[in-house]
């Protein structure tokens, strides 16, 4: 596997490493991993429905670590600021980047059914079904990330030359038969899950006046976090990519960088209860509190 040559114009090398997609992916990192430890450490946070939101943070947090493997990698190269790990090297930082964030999209949609379970039915969700809707999340992820390694799609090198994603460059029956089967499962299917969920949901708790929970954002951070790459994959499929210059064929991974900070102020310092547990973490007294237990 050749790494493609790019143009840049002058500084655009940096682009990757500039301190705003550094930043969302450090306070992503932090915020998620905030999440895991709260869920870990706070009995109360034990149940299905957080074991959904924990399987949401495992994801998100996979996302900003990808981006940070990634910006350490332009790091490792100056001047050239090109990947460093070689071929196989690529394949594994493609797969990993693909995996977490077709879990990330697949979780929100199993948050958003669990939800309307939840507020619908006034049941709560059983442990059986929230443990089968994570493994299911995770192996239907894995599932697709490792057919590109398998031949059906192609990991390479984004613009920038700095980490790997799926190549879109192509635009090969290859490419497009992929595209469009893992986009129908991964990405519309979700989105629809997501929206119809919380629109259900909304109907009906409007009428009791007990809407606590916000039924637009998640479903807007699914379409404008990852529908971006949706556009840029399609484009690819009629027409020849690199007519687009590499700076804006960047924007949607710069986009899909702040999703993670994104969910976690949503679905993690949203939650009266994960907020809750996260403050326990931090604060003295909470862990005072947890040695003497």
């Amino acid at each position: 596997m050749e790494l493609k040559p790019w143009v840049l114009g002058p500084g655009l090398s940096l682009m990757l490493c500039d301190s705003q997609p550094c930043a969302f992916s450090l306070t992503g990192l932090c915020l998620n991993s905030l999440t895991i430890l709260s869920f870990c450490k706070t009995p109360e946070l034990r149940t299905p429905t957080h074991l959904l939101v924990l399987s949401l943070a495992l994801a998100d947090s996979g996302i900003s670590l990808n981006a940070l493997v990634a910006a350490t990698s332009s790091l490792l190269r100056v001047p050239h600021r090109r990947w460093p790990y070689g071929s196989n090297g690529c394949q594994a930082h493609g797969f990993q980047g693909f995996v977490t964030a077709l879990a990330s999209i697949c979780s929100s949609a199993a948050i958003a059914w669990g939800r309307y379970h939840h507020y619908c039915s006034r049941s709560q969700l059983a442990w059986n079904t929230a443990i089968s809707l994570v493994i299911c999340v995770w192996l239907s992820s894995a599932f697709w990330a490792a057919l590109p390694l398998l031949g059906w799609g192609h990991y390479d090198y984004e613009p920038l030359g700095t980490c790997c994603t799926l190549d879109y460059s192509r635009g090969d029956r290859n490419f497009t038969s992929f595209l469009f089967t893992m986009a129908f499962f991964n990405f519309f299917v979700p989105l629809f899950i997501t929206f119809i969920s919380y629109r259900l949901m909304e109907q009906k708790l409007r009428k009791t006046g007990h809407l606590q929970v916000n039924t637009t954002l998640p479903a807007r951070t699914l379409l404008f976090g990852w529908g971006p790459y949706a556009l840029l994959y399609l484009y690819a499929t009629i027409a020849d990519v690199s007519s687009i210059s590499p700076k804006l064929q960047m924007v949607p991974a710069l986009v899909a960088k702040t999703v993670p900070t994104i969910n976690a102020i949503n679905y993690a310092l949203g939650g009266e209860m994960v907020h809750r547990g996260i403050w326990q973490c931090l604060s003295p007294q909470g862990s005072g509190l947890d040695r003497a237990r």
